[in-house]
């Protein structure tokens, strides 16, 4: 990074470590996302091809024609966010064929936008809590243990779903149950929360200029290509598990303790992320998660006939390197947005996390939409007693091959990353002199 003229010399951010009160208001209605949102990513596919009979390739076109969606509704949602002044800041069971296709497409559609008018606006609210470098990795720390938290009883529901006599009657309580509680949660924290006053008025005037500063931010570019990279191939365990743990390890009855194994790390290991944050570069933390993932999901294609505790130990070790990159990730994300400011004289959360959301779900949309074309061609039976053999090495392939290149490739480009701590204290500076000579023009 260049220093400007007008730098001044290095000094800590202003911002005072953020109240544990705060953090966990902040952090609350992540419990009720984690809750909806599990049997959402885990069942959904499933649900869709085995109980209600959809063939896996129309799924998954409807999975990316959801995506083109929030390729529309996102970025608006993040200039809206931005620009904001607020001070709160029975599916029928008669439907088949086209008609019920039409149906899961149009409840899909709504449900996305609906996220995407959430998550935004929420993810941006975080990133400007706090403009100190390790306290962001701390606030997303406690974020995630109560994402964990909310994830592990989305897999309750999915273990509900999954043994139900009544399939649609059980996915009817766990809809009215989970939006219940996410609506709650969200009441609560929109209550007690409020932005910082000093970023009310800064955000972008114009949509398609803040989209393009944002992709012309050097930074900001190279993490959200490493971000789409590793949501590509993180969305494939969840999506695939239920498939893998019946098709290929014959163990179903064990599909939610295997996701809880994958869950259970996150939620255990994140203070020890918290504490090497503080020694180790977030650059170099994510790196090692990356590479520790690619490693584990290479493996997994080759545990199809091998005992099934390789599994479990496999999947731990995939959670154990996922949760420091679903807490670093967002904080360097927040660096980077100080960074565009230092660029533009704009505060852009809402652009950022708008990117962000859709590279998330793009993600997800994109691997659904890959898995149900090749399950639909390589010849898927749904509740088929034995899958052929070549169903099975697209399962293992899907869900170990192609996520462990996706995080090879992504911690080879991230080695690029260069806004380290040292040039993000110097970024907060100027930013403060200016604000302070702003103030005093005033």
């Amino acid at each position: 990074m260049t220093a400007p003229p007008d730098q001044a010399p290095s000094a800590p951010a202003a911002t005072q470590p953020l109240r544990r009160s705060v953090i966990l208001t902040y952090c609350l209605p992540t419990l009720g996302a984690g809750m909806l949102g599990m049997p959402f990513y885990i069942w959904l596919m499933k649900y869709s091809t085995d109980v209600l009979l959809i063939a896996p390739a129309a799924f998954g076109a409807i999975f990316l024609m959801a995506r083109f969606w929030d390729a529309i509704s996102d970025p608006i949602a993040g200039y809206l966010s931005d620009r904001t002044k607020s001070r709160l800041g029975r599916r029928p069971s008669a439907l088949e064929g086209l008609a019920l296709i039409l149906w899961m497409a149009a409840a899909l559609l709504l449900y996305e936008t609906a996220s995407t008018a959430f998550f935004v606006p929420y993810g941006a609210l975080g990133m400007e809590l706090s403009d100190q470098y390790h306290e962001r990795t701390r606030l997303f720390g406690y974020r995630h243990v109560i994402a964990a938290l909310g994830a592990i009883l989305g897999i309750g529901a999915v273990y509900l779903l999954r043994t139900a006599p009544n399939p649609r009657v059980m996915a009817l309580a766990v809809a009215i149950t989970g939006g219940v509680a996410l609506a709650a949660t969200i009441v609560f924290a929109a209550s007690f929360l409020r932005e910082r006053s000093d970023y009310r008025g800064r955000g972008a005037t114009k949509i398609f200029k803040a989209f393009a500063d944002v992709l012309r931010n050097p930074h900001g570019r190279l993490l959200f290509i490493v971000y789409g990279i590793e949501t590509f191939g993180a969305a494939s365990i969840g999506m695939l598990a239920p498939y893998v743990m019946e098709y290929v390890a014959d163990i179903p009855e064990l599909t939610e303790v295997l996701i809880a194994a994958y869950f259970v790390p996150q939620f255990a290991f994140t203070p020890m992320w918290i504490w090497l944050g503080k020694r180790f570069s977030k650059k170099s933390l994510w790196i090692f998660s990356m590479v520790a993932q690619a490693v584990a999901y290479c493996s997994v294609f080759f545990l199809a006939d091998t005992h099934p505790g390789l599994y479990f130990g496999v999947v731990f070790l995939l959670g154990l390197g996922g949760g420091c990159g679903q807490i670093v990730a967002p904080s360097i994300q927040a660096d980077v947005i100080d960074y565009d400011e230092y660029l533009t004289g704009e505060r852009k959360e809402g652009a950022y996390t708008a990117v962000w959301n859709f590279i998330r779900k793009a993600a997800a949309g994109v691997t659904a939409g890959i898995t149900g074309f090749a399950l639909e061609y390589s010849g898927y039976i749904p509740n088929a007693a034995e899958q052929t053999e070549s169903v099975k090495m697209v399962l293992l392939a899907l869900m170990g091959l192609l996520p462990g290149l996706c995080f090879g490739v992504g911690a080879f480009l991230f080695m690029r990353f260069s806004l380290n701590e040292a040039e993000h204290r110097r970024v907060v500076e100027v930013l403060r002199v200016r604000a302070e000579r702003g103030a005093a023009a005033d």
